[in-house]
């Protein structure tokens, strides 16, 4: 199961809820470690073997956290600049994907540190982006494709 973009086991449930154990790796790499009582959280379970697959390729594995810089209301979307480690930045590309709170989403603008989104109506209304606000934490996921790339490219320079 998907929390907030953060793919955990559930190693307990019954109806209306379930379980899972974070580690501490992932309280140190993911919004949980900051994590109260009561927290908005996007919930997302795998897709099935069986299920269409649409969309960004999304993981799960959270790369590091983010910090809403800004929230701007244009026309009948949202405009959030995200803050961001720069180690990140060179998986971010314009018109690329990221997850932000596991929301597979399109960048707006990248920059050295910081990014943004666009957020259409339906994903304001049907995700936890419109509980949050400047300074907030969120848990950022880069193209997995990207960082594949990365690995492989030092192996075909000549």
């Amino acid at each position: 199961m998907s929390v907030n973009g953060t793919c955990f086991t559930i190693v307990a449930h019954n109806d209306g809820w379930f379980e899972f154990q974070a580690i501490p790796e992932t309280l140190y790499r993911t919004t949980f470690g900051k994590a109260r009582a009561g927290d908005t959280v996007n919930l997302e379970p795998c897709l099935g073997p069986a299920d269409v697959f649409e969309g960004h390729i999304v993981q799960g594995h959270v790369d590091g956290m983010g910090s809403i810089h800004s929230v701007e209301p244009e026309g009948n979307s949202y405009i959030f600049t995200i803050d961001f480690d720069p180690s990140l930045s060179k998986y971010l590309v314009e018109k690329g994907s990221i997850a932000v709170n596991g929301i597979s989403l399109t960048i707006v603008t990248a920059e050295h540190n910081s990014f943004t989104i666009a957020i259409i109506p339906y994903t304001w209304d049907h995700t936890n982006l419109s509980s949050l606000s400047e300074g907030d934490s969120v848990n950022i996921e880069v193209d997995v494709l990207a960082k594949y790339i990365e690995k492989l490219l030092p192996h075909f320079k000549s």
